[in-house]
């Protein structure tokens, strides 16, 4: 197994390379594991000739770079993105020589945070980026926010792509030029000359359109909205049988108040079966099904595990073909559905060590050439290339070369009891080198709350082990992944179960004597900021400091921030009414909080506003309480920066260490 990168191409990663040295403070280890993953995305090209990836430039920009296996390995950059608010995001080939990427934009040149995103296409030549979404003209009546994504490679001609497009209707005043196509579509566009033609006319309130890999659109998904704009809790989803252009109702998926999904919700097409695979509940559990679409509705069970959802699609080539599934019980596992694929990755395993895992991300046209990835808890995680005809496989490069040469620390699974006895599965992680007794501890709930933590490298959870403390994941009930009774009426609704796992993970560390009871702290982000506040709330002077980043703080201000948006109602049924909405809510009890509190916070965040972060500081300071906020201007809820990331690390580690009165470095 060799290295695929030539010397010449030491330069796209040399930016992001650091040896570790033999002693270093607090602010080294925080710049190391602040630092920004060297790789965000990768693709590679239909002949397998050329790998593309995404990597960062400076403080906060990306990098396209292109690595050409042809001419020896070199990389080059051929796309950079530095304005402010801009990322790239996927990028994906439609021919060999040519480049599709997403450009997401996040501003509040208006005064109002807008995120939107465009797609662009790029020579690997050289020549200059041109945008691939079209242009609202002088005459439109609206605002294009979605860019489009690539649905299918095969268009009406070759050389063409079919794309989604969001149609925005035209004024006809003074014109014969107006345009009253409005919604969701499909366009078969030429990405050299950029022509596009039009391949399912725009359809009011839709929401997906589903391809065969073969150039045939086969599922529509339409999601209708109230006359006040509001989008009702369900998508009506239709199909067409071989060869047909007519619709066939398919299939009704309700979004429920707790935030979960009831009916079948399709998500690839097989054209060689005539199906369409989706998941759907059975027993309460998440299950992957296929439904065919000859008409005759006949549906089977492909996958399922008793206890455990069944949550990911295994898809491989040009035509996104289904291989397999995946599910995350302790440890995430994948099933192969492909007798080869299995049979290669089982063989493709032995070159690993036993704890890695091993995923195919992307292949040539001809299924020849593979792109996988390989990581662990202990090993952020590599790329490599595997050629099937010459049973050759070689890295390409490290996600955080970073921190190579360090030693990592291992993430056990655990459980521990509720209060009322109920098992919560968990992360331990503890200090390289640890005796695991007595040691300064974190608990650390996940975001979402629809999320769940799973076992693999976590730069935020590899820092706090790093600087001796030991860090615990409750995937407490209220958690996605382990069925609907377990998610019961999501985090918020119901808090006081979700919370209450949270802080008897708190308990269940010092009980077993692996935290001290003085040196007991959590943090969170997000959903997960949310559950730290609130546990200050629920069990005050429980955990002696709370830090939490782009918190949840009132539910009735989160209601109220969503307002204006289309999904309005989802969200209002999502946090309900009631007693809870208040007593749930950190800012409306801030005087219960116990403890000193360090929040931080990007202000161009439009998954949780800034303003919940500002307002609890406001009732912390009038409650008395220590309380300090860090917003980071410029950035949204990931604080993709790796300054901010840095920054955030460094200093949520000194106010832990001067909370629990420990040593300063």
């Amino acid at each position: 197994m060799g290295k695929l990168f030539t010397a010449a191409s030491s330069l796209a990663i040399a930016l992001w390379c650091a040896g570790a040295a033999n002693a270093e403070d607090a602010a080294q280890v925080a710049a190391a594991f602040g630092e920004r993953e060297a790789v965000s995305d990768i693709g590679l090209s239909p002949g397998g000739t050329m790998i593309a990836f995404v990597q960062p430039y400076k403080r906060r920009g990306d990098v396209v770079t292109l690595v050409d296996f042809a001419k020896g390995g070199q990389a080059r950059p051929i796309l950079t993105v530095t304005r402010p608010g801009e990322r790239v995001g996927h990028c994906s080939w439609p021919t060999d020589d040519q480049l599709i990427c997403i450009i997401g934009i996040t501003s509040n040149a208006t005064g109002q945070i807008v995120r939107f995103n465009r797609q662009i296409v790029i020579g690997v030549d050289g020549s200059p980026a041109k945008i691939l979404t079209p242009s609202e003209t002088n005459r439109a009546l609206g605002f294009t926010w979605y860019g489009g994504d690539v649905i299918d490679w095969q268009g009406k001609n070759p050389g063409e792509v079919l794309m989604l497009r969001q149609f925005v209707p035209e004024n006809g005043t003074g014109t014969r030029m107006a345009s009253t196509a409005e919604g969701l579509g499909v366009e078969s566009v030429n990405v050299r000359t950029l022509r596009r033609t039009i391949y399912e006319r725009p359809v009011a309130n839709a929401t997906t359109f589903i391809g065969d890999g073969r150039g045939s659109i086969r599922i529509m998904g339409i999601n209708p909205s109230y006359g006040n704009g509001y989008d009702k809790s369900f998508i009506d989803y239709s199909y067409r049988k071989q060869g047909e252009r007519s619709w066939s109702s398919l299939n009704r998926v309700v979004f429920n108040p707790s935030g979960t999904v009831s009916g079948f919700n399709p998500v690839a097409v097989d054209p060689d079966l005539d199906a369409v695979y989706g998941f759907e509940n059975k027993d309460g559990f998440a299950a992957l099904y296929r439904m065919k679409l000859d008409g005759s509705d006949a549906r089977e069970l492909v996958f399922a595990k008793p206890g455990i959802d069944i949550d990911g699609l295994v898809q491989v080539g040009r035509s996104r073909r289904v291989v397999g599934a995946s599910f995350a019980s302790e440890y995430r596992q994948v099933e192969l559905f492909d007798p080869a694929l299995k049979a290669l990755r089982q063989s493709l395993s032995k070159a690993f060590k036993p704890e890695s895992s091993l995923s195919f991300l992307d292949a040539s046209a001809d299924e020849n050439r593979l792109l996988l990835f390989t990581g662990s808890d202990i090993d952020p995680g590599r790329y490599y290339m595997f050629d099937r005809t010459a049973r050759k496989l070689e890295e390409i490069v490290p996600v955080r070369p970073g921190i190579a040469g360090r030693t990592l620390a291992r993430m056990k699974p655990v459980q521990y009891p509720a209060v009322n006895g109920t098992m919560i599965p968990a992360y331990l992680t503890l200090p390289p080198g640890s005796d695991g007794k007595n040691l300064p501890a974190i608990v650390m709930p996940h975001g979402g709350p629809s999320s769940r933590d799973e076992w693999g490298f976590d730069w935020l959870v590899q820092f706090y082990a790093a600087r001796g403390f030991a860090v615990l994941q409750p995937n407490f009930r209220g958690s996605a992944g382990f069925g609907e009774a377990w998610f019961e009426k999501n985090g918020f609704q119901s808090w006081r179960t979700a919370i209450g796992d949270v802080d008897a993970a708190g308990r269940w560390l010092v009980s077993t004597g692996v935290a001290a009871n003085d040196k007991l702290a959590i943090l969170g982000w997000s959903h997960g900021g949310y559950a730290a506040l609130q546990s200050g709330v629920l069990d005050p002077g429980l955990f002696k400091a709370i830090v939490a980043i782009a918190p949840v703080t009132d539910l009735a201000k989160m209601r109220n921030d969503k307002l204006h948006y289309s999904n309005f109602l989802q969200v209002d049924a999502m946090i309900g009414n009631g007693a809870h909405v208040t007593e749930g809510s950190p800012a409306q009890n801030a005087s219960s909080i116990a403890v000193p509190v360090l929040m931080f916070h990007g202000d161009l965040d439009l998954n949780v506003d800034v303003t919940q972060s500002k307002l609890m500081e406001s009732r912390l300071r009038s409650a008395g309480k220590s309380v300090e906020l860090v917003t980071f201007p410029g950035l949204s809820h990931s604080l993709v920066d790796g300054d901010a990331r840095t920054t955030l690390l460094s200093r949520s580690d000194a106010f832990l260490r001067k909370s629990l009165n420990l040593p300063a470095n």
